[in-house]
């Protein structure tokens, strides 16, 4: 498999995911701007809708998937064992897209204003607001619980830590929300995240890119 990424984009969540589901892939960093590949390929060839991240599976025809929380899931069940998705048909599952629409619409959808130079201040601090009422719903929902799901690390896990890496640079203080700052810390030590962020050339929640 081949995953296409930009450094810090939301396509870190499919690569942490790679990287907990213990599978071997190949990266291949995209410029947004360009839509030119690594590799000097045209994105948009792999991708029309020139955004990352996308898999390319391997196989015969070598299908692309694309948009995270599908290649997500892909990825844990492709990996069963290592318990990142719960089974397909369980109403866990559905929990689960539940929280992965949650974040793709909820907070995903509202940081994409902040990233244009063009926004007017007072959207950017609207779509800030919104962003911290989520985040008072986190606070809540990480009371009781170490992870979204429970116990247990799951691929929404991942995605949640990829938006919370793009706080700081929009005047977010997660110390605001203690439950979801300690949150952000605890999956930040995982084996896994530090080597994805590493690969990336990441070190913390001060380094981000436009994600599509």
């Amino acid at each position: 498999m081949k995953l296409y990424y930009a450094p810090g984009a939301c396509s870190l969540s499919p690569h942490i995911t790679l990287r907990e589901a213990d599978r071997r892939f190949d990266l291949e960093r995209v410029d947004l701007k360009t839509q030119r590949t690594a590799s000097g390929g045209d994105y948009r060839a792999i991708n029309p809708k020139g955004s990352v991240p996308a898999l390319q599976l391997d196989g015969p025809g070598s299908d692309v998937l694309t948009e995270g929380p599908a290649i997500v899931q892909y990825i844990a069940d492709l990996a069963p064992e290592k318990r990142l998705a719960p089974p397909n048909g369980t109403f866990a599952r559905y929990h689960l897209q539940s929280w992965l629409n949650f974040i793709s619409s909820e907070i995903h959808t509202q940081f994409s204003p902040l990233f244009a130079p063009d926004t007017p201040h007072a959207v950017a601090q609207k779509q800030r607001g919104k962003i911290a009422e989520r985040f008072q719903y986190l606070q809540a929902v990480l009371s009781d619980r170490g992870f979204l799901m429970g116990e247990t690390f799951s691929v929404a896990d991942g995605y949640l830590f990829v938006m919370l890496q793009w706080c700081d640079k929009f005047g977010l203080d997660l110390q605001i929300w203690p439950n979801l700052d300690d949150y952000e810390q605890r999956i930040a030590q995982r084996p896994a995240v530090m080597s994805a962020m590493a690969a990336e050339g990441l070190a913390g929640r001060h380094h981000f890119r436009r994600s599509a």
